[in-house]
């Protein structure tokens, strides 16, 4: 059986600030397998934010282990500089970290760190605006583009470094519903294609039902369950009881079973819901 591409074991962070301490993540334990793509949820102050800065080293917790591909990534053996590599972190709001004079040269910015050759460099950077569609505007300054389009110039930064497991905060913050939708789904073809683990931290409920294959609830600095998205969103009462919505096709659904339609399965996301729909609308006819 194969390793966890990362594991987490009993993991706790506390902040200090002006002579009072609050626990952040309280022995957190979790193991994520190679090629997810796990969407994070909690409220605000539930520890996401705290929890995703441990898994490459940006926090060193008071106690507990943080493994990547086995390794302990707080040991004096680990080199933390390959580990921010092999684990890429995108900040909410990445756009603000974006300083070259053209967009080429922003995304190149990692590899070149990464002492890569030319070659390889411009393979990457060409590669990673690609994938986030931002392959017509790398000679242009990337001060010249819109929220959205910096936004996607941001993360093809990160992407170019090939990271094995790619962290996203919030990416589609801020940005209207269709910038919403190219980033998401930019995010979900990169992880689709690569096969690598994506992270994804996000407020929506929507959003992590339509691309998450197992979603991680954060409560109060605990892990509250990790499961895949049809158990998490079917256990509605559970969601609502740690301050948070399901989405509003679960509660459409759910209306619609307590009015006495016969629907056994739990609808997460509007094409699931599609399909379920087609399928009573059939039954019907065969009647």
């Amino acid at each position: 059986m194969s390793l966890p591409v990362i594991e987490v074991k009993d993991l706790t962070f506390s902040y200090n600030s002006l002579g009072t301490t609050h626990t952040a993540i309280e022995n957190v334990n979790l193991k994520i397998e190679k090629g997810e793509l796990v969407g994070i949820i909690g409220h605000t102050g539930s520890g996401k934010s705290t929890l995703i800065q441990h898994l490459n080293g940006l926090l060193k917790p008071n106690s507990g282990t943080v493994l990547i591909d086995g390794e302990d990534i707080f040991s004096k053996e680990c080199d933390l500089r390959k580990i921010r590599f092999k684990v890429g972190l995108v900040f909410q709001y990445p756009e603000y970290q974006l300083f070259e004079e053209t967009v080429y040269n922003d995304i190149a910015f990692g590899p070149k760190n990464m002492g890569l050759s030319p070659d390889e460099i411009d393979k990457r950077v060409k590669e990673a605006a690609a994938f986030t569609g931002v392959e017509d505007y790398l000679n242009k300054s990337p001060f010249d583009l819109s929220g959205g389009q910096k936004r996607r110039v941001a993360i093809a930064g990160v992407i170019a470094m090939d990271p094995e497991i790619l962290i996203l905060d919030e990416p589609a913050a801020g940005l209207d519903p269709k910038g919403r939708d190219k980033i998401l789904g930019q995010i979900k073809k990169y992880q689709r294609e690569k096969g690598n683990t994506v992270l994804l931290v996000s407020h929506s409920m929507e959003d992590i039902a339509k691309l998450a294959t197992k979603v991680l609830v954060m409560a109060d600095g605990k892990v509250e369950a990790y499961d895949i998205p049809e158990k998490i969103f079917a256990d509605t009462e559970r969601i609502e009881k740690i301050g948070l919505a399901v989405p509003q096709i679960t509660e459409v659904f759910e209306i619609l079973k307590k009015n006495g339609i016969e629907i056994k399965e739990s609808i997460f996301s509007v094409e699931y819901a599609k399909k379920v729909l087609l399928s009573l609308i059939g039954e019907g006819e065969d009647a």
